[in-house]
């Protein structure tokens, strides 16, 4: 599954993150040039404005918040573009190693690697979550959906690590300390359970 479904997605992934980063540096552009609006590229700009707005803007209004210049928004928009992509490839990577290396422990009746594997792939999937906790939280207010359950879900790893871990100014460097744990614990599963790359 991993070397037929794996290199599709990435694909896609790759294609989608491109798409964005065009339309990022057109728009960064446009920001800095203030075509003229009557031109044809004021008007094409107008509409690259008006098409990609709603990931911008929310950048922007945070910029703003911060005495940053919002005309930096698109690249923002490309390193989270890039950076969730990243994301998006380690979930799909970890998902297809773990069901690749079960089906064939199971096939070859290992039970140990069986729960080598499943161990891994959790491991994986639950540093994502934390990841993905720690961009959202820099990006979106608390009362977000997505944020709420990813803190459900990660916080009873990470509360005892902040309470041992006072934050360093406004700095909460917790979660890299879990992150660095887990990454760890990862790599032992694959050496303990004898886990090879599949």
């Amino acid at each position: 599954m991993q070397t037929l479904v794996y290199p599709i997605i990435q694909g896609f992934i790759v294609f989608v993150v491109m798409i964005i980063l065009m339309l990022m540096v057109l728009r960064l552009i446009a920001n800095y040039t203030d075509p003229n609006p009557f031109s044809f590229f004021g008007r094409m700009s107008f509409k690259l404005k008006k098409m990609t707005d709603r990931f911008v803007y929310p950048i922007g209004k945070f910029l703003v918040l911060r005495n940053v210049d919002p005309r930096i928004s698109p690249l923002i928009v490309i390193l989270i573009a890039i950076v969730i992509g990243f994301f998006v490839l380690q979930l799909f990577y970890n998902l297809f190693f773990m069901i690749d290396g079960v089906v064939m422990s199971v096939r070859t009746a290992q039970i140990t690697k069986v729960v080598g594997y499943l161990l891994y792939g959790f491991i994986g999937i639950y540093t994502l979550a934390i990841f993905i906790r720690i961009i959202l939280s820099w990006l979106t207010s608390a009362t977000n959906k997505v944020l709420r359950w990813l803190s459900r879900i990660t916080d009873p790893v990470l509360e005892p690590f902040r309470r041992l871990i006072p934050p360093l100014g406004m700095f909460d460097i917790s979660p890299i300390i879990v992150l660095l744990i887990l990454h760890f614990l990862q790599a032992a599963v694959l050496v303990v359970f004898g886990l090879g790359r599949v």
